[in-house]
């Protein structure tokens, strides 16, 4: 999905630490990690990192966290928020340091080399997590700070700090007897391993396949510029004079909507939705098995029926139950509205001689072909007047016009990767803010989808601001020798997507890591992201950066007017494969008792009831559903439609008073993009807003009412 969010925040909670017997002897002051690095703003010395320092900077910097946690919990003074609590927030930053750029680099830039070292620290990394939260004695002194009567004259944002760490200790296990504890630790790193083992087999599954096309005519309805591309790719895999098409979305999506030869378009498509369900070595099935019975048994463990219970009590939601209500009252509007679209796509299928049903392989040629039909678009004729810089610029200028920063290309400094571009940001005043790493164009070596990540967190530590340097990665179309890369829409919205989950990293001024930038609810998270997209396609903000690459002409009135028009075309479809999506991950976190049933059939079985149509199949499917098996959002999913609420709402403010009205955006920046998780969210969201969001400006943006 466009909107995949992969946050590297507090890597250490995530992926979590290690052995007390584990020497870090290879660890000295020549490898890049051993100190903070030397550049000013804390980038990571790239020209110096090599594979080999990741496992020594690891151990080292488990064994400088162990001992700061051993000296908070034994400290014979008495507890207080600033020696427990903000010393243990403060504590690890050299493993901090360290996974910070090993996570995003394995999720960007793997190899063999660093997929073996993630596999073998994971499990140790489990277990210096489960150390510090299992760790009674720590506990104690947070538990003690927490019951003190004077800790209710704290701030609001040190009470969240307080309640944040207390509740992470309690959700943990710290309460479980000895057996159960062991039981946990055991748990943990199985999943551990299994979520590290799904990720890897996508990411093989994925490259394995590829599409050789060899006679031209196969290549009919296709713009020249996917040809050009596919061209490319097949002369870089040394098959010159064909064509190859791959499970990277850029490729195969373009294919579907255009390529006239039906039975190509079915083949790359089952090749799509059936990654990881091949019964070979990269089946993904048990693992999805595995995954579903040792989170339920995690979560019974820790008191909680379900595993969606567990996850969802730390979120807006609460409930899974309040979750699925919103999931199927948004669902009662998508599903008629995709049988209607449905309806219509075959009766153009008739309507040209066609002598078979609809399938799934169909539906994105034939609703290309209508909106053409209706609408007079042909989102080719977009494509030239979104070149990938631009489009870059224009998410840029927006956010001058909104919040009054800029930023400026900084090339004198080292990337892992040669088309990774380097900004720095700065606010109206001229002060520095922070850097952003921009990293495009996919790769076999990167995993599909687009996300942002964080290098270093925004805090204050030890009474200094630490300015963040943060990344947002994506897997746009790639540059040809004869044109610039051009978006479509989709991938004009994503950039714009992820670059508001950048501004919430980079504009945050909180006092803590542990609540700064994006670490908030997942199902708040989304919000600054989201409501970011609304600026992509405005009409004011087109003329800002929409040139077309040959002739520099602004887009005209009339391609404007189009896209507006177009704007809830075939959302029955697009809106029932999300919902159906979300409904699936929490029906697989609701199970009571061990799942049994074959991993495909209990699938079919929750799209049966939802009646979800055979024409549309749900935009993940469990093998590949990374979002929820890899991806930290396991009961989560429904997060872009919870955050979809507060987004539609909070842009009718701007929609108001002007989507640049300088009021109402230093508000959104004052009260969401810097506040972190320094309050609850909605007393955040009202204190923008004024109100709680109004759940029909969803509908409405989504073409469901008027």
């Amino acid at each position: 999905m466009k909107r995949y969010l992969f946050i590297l925040s507090l890597v250490l909670m995530s992926y979590s630490a290690c052995k007390q017997n584990v020497k870090s002897n290879l660890f000295d002051s020549s490898n890049p990690f051993a100190s903070e690095f030397g550049d000013p703003r804390g980038l990571p010395p790239f020209d110096l990192i090599k594979a080999e320092h990741y496992r020594p900077a690891f151990l080292a910097g488990i064994e400088q966290h162990t001992a700061e946690v051993e000296a908070i919990a034994n400290r014979s003074d008495a507890p207080t928020f600033e020696n427990t609590v903000v010393a243990l927030d403060e504590s690890g930053r050299l493993l901090s340091r360290v996974a910070s750029v090993f996570f995003a680099m394995t999720s960007a830039h793997t190899d063999t080399v660093l997929q073996a070292i993630e596999t073998e620290m994971s499990p140790v990394l489990t277990e210096h997590n489960d150390n510090i939260y299992l760790n009674e004695k720590l506990f104690a002194r947070i538990k003690a700070v927490y019951d003190d009567p004077a800790s209710q004259s704290l701030t609001a944002e040190q009470k969240r700090l307080l309640e944040k760490y207390y509740k992470d200790f309690v959700r943990s296990g710290i309460a479980l007897e000895a057996s159960g504890k062991e039981r946990l630790r055991e748990i943990n790193k199985e999943l551990g391993l299994l979520n590290v083992a799904f990720g890897e087999n996508l990411l093989a599954e994925t490259n394995d396949f590829q599409l050789v096309i060899d006679k031209k005519e196969d290549l009919s309805g296709l713009p020249q510029s996917v040809i050009d591309v596919a061209g490319e790719t097949a002369k870089a895999k040394g098959l010159d004079g064909k064509w190859v098409f791959t499970l990277s979305k850029p490729s195969w999506e373009p294919f579907l909507k255009y390529a006239d030869n039906r039975e190509l378009r079915e083949k790359l498509y089952k090749a799509m939705y059936n990654r990881c369900n091949n019964g070979n070595s990269h089946d993904n099935k048990e693992i999805v098995q595995k995954t579903v019975n040792l989170r339920l048994e995690r979560a019974n463990l820790l008191g909680y029926k379900t595993h969606a219970d567990y996850q969802l009590e730390e979120t807006m939601a609460k409930t899974p139950e309040n979750a699925l209500r919103l999931l199927f009252d948004i669902w009662k509007h998508a599903l008629p509205q995709a049988e209607k679209e449905r309806d219509e796509l075959q009766k153009l299928i008739d309507g040209e001689g066609g002598k078979f049903k609809l399938q799934s392989w169909d539906w994105q040629y034939y609703a290309e072909k209508l909106r053409q039909a209706k609408y007079a678009l042909n989102e080719e004729e977009l494509r030239p007047y979104f070149v990938l810089e631009n489009v870059r610029n224009g998410a840029f200028e927006a956010a001058n016009k909104l919040y009054g920063i800029s930023f400026k290309e900084i090339d004198n400094v080292p990337v892992y990767q040669k088309d990774v571009k380097v900004f720095e940001a700065s606010d109206s005043d001229g002060s520095y803010i922070g850097v952003i790493y921009l990293d495009y164009f996919p790769r076999p070596e990167k995993r599909n989808g687009a996300w942002m990540g964080n290098f270093t967190e925004q805090a204050v530590y030890q009474g200094k601001f630490v300015h963040p340097v943060v990344y947002n990665v994506g897997n746009f179309a790639l540059p040809t020798s004869d044109a610039p890369s051009l978006l479509n829409l989709d991938q004009v919205e994503t950039l714009f997507h992820e670059f508001g989950h950048a501004l919430h990293g980079l504009l945050s001024k909180c006092n803590y890591a542990g609540i700064s930038g994006t670490n908030v609810y997942r199902d708040f998270v989304e919000l600054p992201s989201q409501i970011n997209e609304h600026w992509a396609l405005h009409p004011e903000v087109l003329k800002m950066y929409a040139r077309h690459y040959q002739t520099g002409a602004v887009i005209p009135d009339l391609l404007i007017e189009k896209i507006k028009k177009t704007a809830t075309f075939n959302q029955g479809f697009m809106t029932a494969e999300l919902v159906a999506a979300a409904i699936l991950d929490l029906k697989w976190h609701t199970v009571e008792s061990p799942l049994t049933a074959d991993v495909m059939a209990f699938e079919n079985k929750v799209l049966n009831e939802i009646g979800l149509i055979p024409e549309i199949i749900v935009r993940y499917k469990s093998p590949y559903f990374s979002h929820i098996f890899d991806g930290g959002y396991s009961a989560g999913y429904y997060s872009y439609l919870w955050s979809e609420v507060l987004d539609a709402d909070a842009f009718q403010a701007f929609e108001e008073k002007g989507i640049f009205d300088a009021k109402t955006a230093k508000s959104f920046r004052e009260n969401i993009l810097s506040k972190g998780a320094s309050d609850e969210p909605m007393t955040l969201y009202r204190r923008f807003r004024g109100a709680d969001p109004n759940p029909d400006y969803l509908l409405k943006n989504r073409g469901f009412i008027r």
